[in-house]
């Protein structure tokens, strides 16, 4: 409760610094917005890969291994669970039939809909509770937190 006690903005530069009060509240943020799923969906990295399938469409395992930053064992995992849910499918690499690529199904490509639109009516909800100013200050903070994350 201690760490929690200031939660003024203008405190964050006395004690343990801004850029640790963004990380710890963007992570925060980011832990609670992961935890509005469809019931019984997949687990977060599973789903977080049949999201950037869904986005992005079919990928090598090595570019999912990338995209995720694990492992090509790990991932194999997370698309072995999509690919037995038929969330997912292999196909042949047209370019090079030695390479597999992974795709959602129609299945997974609502499972994925279905989870962006719990996750956006979630926090479009949270959002539409605040003042105005406050919803000024959010859309103000997310430009800075852009320009940021770009640089």
């Amino acid at each position: 409760m201690e760490a929690r006690a200031s939660r003024d903005p203008s405190d964050a530069a006395a004690g343990s610094g801004l850029g640790a009060q963004v990380r710890s509240t963007v992570g925060r943020l980011y832990r609670r917005f992961r935890s509005e799923r469809p019931e019984g969906a997949l687990g977060d990295a599973p789903l977080d890969v049949l999201n950037w399938l869904y986005k992005n469409g079919p990928q090598t395992l090595t570019q999912l291994s990338e995209y995720g930053q694990v492992a090509p064992a790990s991932m194999s995992q997370s698309v072995n669970r999509l690919t037995s849910a038929g969330y997912a499918v292999r196909t042949p690499d047209p370019s090079d039939r030695r390479k597999v690529l992974f795709r959602t199904t129609a299945e997974g490509a609502r499972l994925a809909q279905a989870t962006r639109a719990q996750r956006d009516a979630w926090l479009e909800a949270r959002l539409n509770a605040l003042s105005p100013e406050d919803q000024r200050a959010i859309a103000h903070a997310c430009s800075i937190l852009g320009a940021i994350a770009d640089a």
